[in-house]
């Protein structure tokens, strides 16, 4: 009877199971290359521990995985999906620090919810995208337990503040004026200062790069995979980088030898439109000036 029972015993769950279960990752394969999901929920835990009853995101999971991902040649892009409400600011700014210093194709998609801290996390990526019924809320520093009265602990909280605002604007085209009214709206949040933004409307000011859903994240992750290797490809933050976004500016850098058109590398702008020359230096931006012709 023994080994009847021995027969059935369940099999062990794969791996990648296993990574679903306690770190809320998994991996994508296709054709094109694998993509790492990375799931961010609940709380940023940062040195101090969240009750146990929370839902929380560790920094000292998250950030050794990232440096996993990062230098695994297997994996080619990683997804990050956003259901969080905030937490630890230097634990959040450390895990989007990370992020957005990947060379290897990141997306963000904003579900439910990315709050407070969780602002720098949806930008950090190198394109980002949120569902339309997904809110993220925009608020200055805030503090709990004991405040000191003095006007040293102010200048902290701006120092602070200027962290946040500073990584934001680098990462995404919103401009600083638009974030800093927004933070400090008080005229919609019943009880904080601040405000909260809808999927279309973080679109519209710059914050979030485009409307989607998982389906865009993944086909914009694989058409950057297959744009990566792209044979004689040369980037400006070494290989496979890609630069950070700007305020009112997406742009990529890239550049080709001409081969029999000049035999020299020289680059060019590529327009929406698919205006090209003979190498290729893509620009979004407003006002950009053209270099000579190649």
């Amino acid at each position: 009877m023994a080994d009847m029972e021995q027969e059935h015993t369940q099999p062990e769950a794969p791996a990648n199971t296993q990574n679903l279960v306690d770190l809320g990752t998994s991996l994508i394969q296709r054709e094109e290359g694998r993509v790492y999901v990375l799931t961010i929920v609940g709380q940023i835990e940062g040195h101090q521990l969240l009750p146990s009853g929370m839902k929380s995101t560790k920094y000292e999971h998250v950030l050794p995985l990232l440096a996993a991902v990062e230098g695994d040649p297997d994996i080619h892009g990683l997804l990050i999906l956003l259901n969080n409400a905030g937490g630890d600011v230097e634990a959040g700014l450390a895990i989007a620090e990370l992020i957005a210093s990947m060379s290897k194709p990141t997306a963000s998609l904003v579900l439910g919810g990315s709050h407070s801290i969780g602002v720098p996390l949806a930008v950090a990526a190198r394109r980002s995208f949120i569902a339309p019924s997904a809110a993220m809320t925009v608020h200055p520093v805030r503090l709990t337990g004991l405040v000191i009265g003095a006007p040293q602990t102010f200048y902290y909280f701006e120092r602070v503040q200027e962290r946040i605002v500073r990584f934001v604007t680098g990462n995404s085209h919103i401009s600083r004026e638009d974030l800093t009214r927004l933070m400090l709206r008080t005229d919609e949040l019943a009880a904080d200062v601040g405000s909260i933004l809808y999927g279309e409307e973080a679109v519209q000011l710059g914050l979030i790069d485009q409307l989607g859903g998982l389906t865009d994240a993944l086909n914009w992750l694989y058409q950057t995979i297959e744009e990566k290797k792209t044979p004689g490809s040369i980037s400006p933050r070494g290989p496979g980088a890609f630069p950070r976004k700007s305020p009112g500016a997406f742009f990529t850098f890239r550049l080709f030898f001409c081969g029999g058109k000049c035999g020299k590398i020289k680059a060019d702008f590529v327009t929406r439109e698919g205006e090209a020359g003979c190498c290729a230096f893509s620009w979004d931006g407003p006002g950009a000036a053209r270099p000579p012709p190649c």
